[in-house]
């Protein structure tokens, strides 16, 4: 794993915002992601989960703010910042006529990973996703779900100290659900960090250290499930799903749609 500056945050968004023509994705995102922590962003559909994370890669440029990985401006020192990231967009984009094992050489070409270091990585990341079966067959017969993993362990094949999944577990079974988090809990035991964005709740809740809550926008709650339970008011009953109905109004949206619809 690739060292970047000791006393900075894996993670850190300093008054980011992104304006889209007269939308505005992102407003003003004060927020850092500390080394080994395994943090989950959740909000509606076009809250800006996703753009906050591409800013994060440096595929989109913030209007405003900075952002920086492990100290690393990902704008002003791109190189270096991107070099200690990892990323799995939602259907990440494959090559259909390569076998697994050749995409991965070819990610390990890419981030100009040893011949010596991606004999020994390649063939573990393989085993820990349960895709070495498959890795000699073409990944146009791949399904969503081995698409997914094959994805992540290309993401992986660097070691990266950051690594960014947006909506990771879309089209995973639950055998393979339960072997990302078993990976992901993992990567962060041996100091590594995971920023995911996800509408699996239960996920969330279950895996992330903190989970931070958008919409429209903005981060509109933030710390562990138990604080947000808390924050919210709830009993011992109440759980993340509560909260985030609670937070983003969309039990009230929710409500009112349900009425209008009987009363049509």
């Amino acid at each position: 794993m690739s060292m970047g500056t000791p006393a900075s945050p894996a993670l850190a968004f300093l008054a980011v915002a992104k304006r889209f023509e007269d939308r505005m994705a992102v407003e003003r995102l004060d927020l850092e992601v500390a080394k080994g922590e395994l943090f989950g962003l959740i909000g509606p559909n076009g809250a800006g989960k996703t753009t906050t994370i591409k800013m994060a890669v440096g595929l989109l440029r913030p209007s405003s703010g900075r952002i920086l990985v492990s100290g690393f401006d990902i704008q002003r020192e791109g190189s270096r910042a991107r070099r200690l990231l990892g990323y799995v967009p939602d259907n990440a984009p494959l090559y259909d006529k390569l076998t697994g094992l050749e995409m991965l050489e070819l990610a390990a070409d890419l981030y100009q990973v040893s011949r010596q270091r991606r004999r020994r990585r390649i063939p573990a990341l393989l085993e820990a996703l349960d895709l070495e079966a498959d890795a000699s067959q073409l990944v146009q017969s791949y399904s969503r779900g081995m698409r997914q993993k094959l994805a992540l362990c290309a993401a992986l094949v660097h070691d990266p100290e950051v690594l960014l999944l947006d909506e990771p577990t879309v089209g995973l079974d639950p055998v393979a659900a339960r072997q990302l988090r078993t990976m992901l809990q993992s990567l962060c035991a041996t100091g590594h960090t995971v920023f995911l964005s996800t509408h699996a709740l239960e996920v969330a809740a279950v895996l992330c250290d903190r989970v931070g809550i958008f919409n429209q926008g903005r981060l509109v709650a933030l710390g562990t499930v138990a604080e947000l339970e808390r924050t919210a008011g709830l009993d011992a009953a109440g759980s993340l799903e509560d909260v985030f109905m609670n937070v983003t109004g969309a039990e009230d949206q929710e409500t009112a749609r349900l009425i209008s619809a009987l009363g049509a």
